[in-house]
Formats: C-alpha cells, structure tokens, sequence
C-alpha cells in the first residue's frame, strides 16, 4: 500500500470515528463526517471502500443521501447549526472587515445551496 493510500485510509477511519461520536452526541453532524470518511476511503482502498458500504453505519446515515442526493430536513438543520456555530467562531475572532464579510457571504450561499440545491427528504419513523 502506498503512502497516500494509507493517509487516506487514515482519514477514513479519523472521519469515520467522527461520524460515530456525531451518532451519539447530537451537536455534531454525522453525514458531513461519513461522507468524508466515504471519500477517504474511496480514494484510499477499494477493500475499505467495499468494507465501509456494508456497514451498518453507512446504510443506515449515507446510502439514502448517495442514492437520492436529499436530506432529511433534520440533518439540514443540524448540518446548518454546527456549521454556523464554527463560522461564529470565526466571525468573532476576526477583526478583518473583509474576512467578515466574505463569512457573511459563505452564510448565505450555504443556506441557498441547503435550501434550493439539496432536496428534503422526509424522514422515516422507526
């Protein structure tokens, strides 16, 4: 294995572990994270790849949103919350009018793309 696939089998697994601690606690997103765990690991390893698909923590977050490009409104608002609570972050601490402005401008392209670029799914009850 090179390198660069082990780097990238690494984040995977870093993301992949994220993804699991966002199941638990609901203040992290978990599809951003699996989503990025499923890159990694596409790009990394195709037995990891294969690996991650048939499991559970894939069909049960992922394989709706890789099959029908749509969230549920749910995971919108999460998503949305998390990465607006680290964009706050950094609006505060910036002392650049630019930098502000251009995380203003992020904020707003984020939700026209959360709202007109990614369909609503309706959620299932267990």
């Amino acid at each position: 294995m090179k390198i660069k696939n082990i780097i990238f089998v690494g984040l995977g697994f870093f993301f992949l572990g994220l993804g699991v601690i966002g199941i638990v606690l609901p203040l992290i997103p978990t599809t951003p994270f699996l989503l990025l765990a499923s890159y990694f690991f596409v790009k990394g390893s195709k037995k990891f790849e294969v690996w991650f698909k048939g499991t559970s923590i894939y069909k049960q977050h992922l394989e709706s949103f890789v099959k029908n490009r749509s969230l549920t409104l749910k995971q919108k608002v999460l998503i949305n919350l998390f990465a607006d609570t680290m964009i706050a972050v950094a609006f505060i601490l910036a002392e650049s009018t630019i930098v502000r402005t251009v995380l203003v401008i992020i904020i707003f392209y984020k939700y026209y793309y959360f709202i007109y670029k990614i369909k609503t799914a309706k959620s299932e009850r267990v």
